[in-house]
């Protein structure tokens, strides 16, 4: 007989930042999750600290992807050694997914832009990135005028029931 299967658990992710304003700024096509090469102390501080994804964006250089200005706070027991908080850092992807991402970013005019910063179930840290469009000033109102309508007929029907 043979041994009973494990069952899988559930995604446990610990979510470290999220970039809010990319899903209002930017319209989502793909997402990817990528690895990101930290050195010692940006790990330490990104379990105490919170980090800003906040104007930061990827970019491929030389067929290896880079997060650009995104901020990891120094870690507050660092010495001498410890990391600059807005340097590069490496994306960790497969060649298909830089070649796919190289392309779209420079034959469609997309952008990388990091959407959240987490540890995964093995406790690591991954990031999720999107290709996007930018949207333009009335899909940004248009966007808003939805959110604003779901609000108020949540109000509404929790007035009513």
């Amino acid at each position: 007989m043979a041994a009973p299967r494990k069952k899988k658990p559930d995604r446990d992710i610990r979510i470290i930042a999220k970039n809010r304003k990319a899903r209002f700024n930017y319209e989502i096509l793909d997402t990817f999750e990528a690895g990101i090469e930290l050195k010692g102390t940006e790990v330490k501080s990104l379990r105490t600290q919170a980090p800003s994804l906040a104007e930061s964006y990827a970019e491929v250089k030389e067929g290896e992807v880079f997060l650009v200005n995104a901020h990891i706070p120094e870690f507050s027991h660092g010495n001498q050694s410890n990391h600059q908080p807005r340097r590069p850092r490496r994306l960790l992807l497969h060649k298909k997914q830089i070649s796919k991402l190289a392309a779209a970013s420079q034959r469609r005019g997309l952008t990388l832009i990091p959407l959240m910063l987490y540890f995964n179930e093995k406790n690591r840290v991954k990031l999720a990135l999107g290709l996007a469009k930018g949207k333009k000033r009335h899909d940004k109102r248009e966007a808003q005028k939805k959110r604003d309508w779901q609000r108020q007929k949540e109000i509404l029907l929790k007035d009513r029931g």
